[in-house]
């Protein structure tokens, strides 16, 4: 069955890309075979089927194999920040698969050298050298991002601790931080203020004059 004809017996919702398209049908075990010879993908009583793209409603895409509805064989989840997590899936659950962050470095479960203790620098970095005496690297973005007052750099987004709220760079809503990310986010990430640390210049020059 051609796709125009059973467009015009049924509710067919075509979402068109570069690679394929995507029909959803309000029937039962229809087969709607996509535009172009390589890729095949459809919807089997509401299950998606084969090769395709889904995307969740926070944006992350998952681009590869799916059966019965769950993603099923070699597949990749790309997030918006720019990471992406390739795998290979078995019934919807991930059984191998390697983690790679926005700026291209991967995660490695053992043995992983960055960030150890021993090394400190940030993987652009790494990968570029170490910038001029007075011009060093903040994070790994150069230069930093601005961040809005009364607020911290999370890695993902800028965090309020007034309302607790995590927002992406672009100004979406991500998620309400609980009392252990706070805690973490207060205590270790980029904030939009200055503070001062060791001693303070008055305070010492104070207890230099009562000596």
């Amino acid at each position: 069955m051609g796709q125009q004809n059973l467009a015009g017996s049924l509710a067919v919702v075509v979402k068109k890309s570069h690679r394929h398209s995507v029909c959803m049908c309000a029937c039962l075990c229809v087969l709607v075979y996509s535009n172009t010879v390589h890729k095949t993908v459809f919807f089997l009583c509401f299950r998606m089927e084969g090769e395709g793209e889904y995307t969740f409603p926070t944006n992350t895409r998952y681009v590869g194999e799916m059966k019965d509805g769950m993603f099923h064989g070699k597949g990749v989840l790309y997030f918006p920040n720019g990471s992406k997590y390739e795998s290979t899936w078995e019934n919807g659950i991930a059984k191998q698969g390697t983690f790679t962050f926005a700026d291209g470095l991967k995660y490695q479960e053992k043995d992983w050298s960055y960030c150890d203790g021993y090394d400190r620098r940030f993987y652009t970095e790494r990968c570029n050298g170490l910038r001029p005496a007075g011009k060093s690297q903040i994070t790994d973005l150069h230069p930093p991002r601005a961040i809005p007052d009364g607020c911290y750099d999370c890695g993902d987004g800028f965090y309020n601790p007034s309302t607790r709220v995590v927002t992406a760079y672009t100004g979406r809503f991500l998620r309400s931080a609980d009392d252990q990310e706070h805690e973490w986010i207060v205590r270790t990430c980029r904030k939009a203020w200055d503070e001062v640390c060791g001693a303070e210049p008055e305070k010492s020059a104070a207890a230099r004059g009562k000596n």
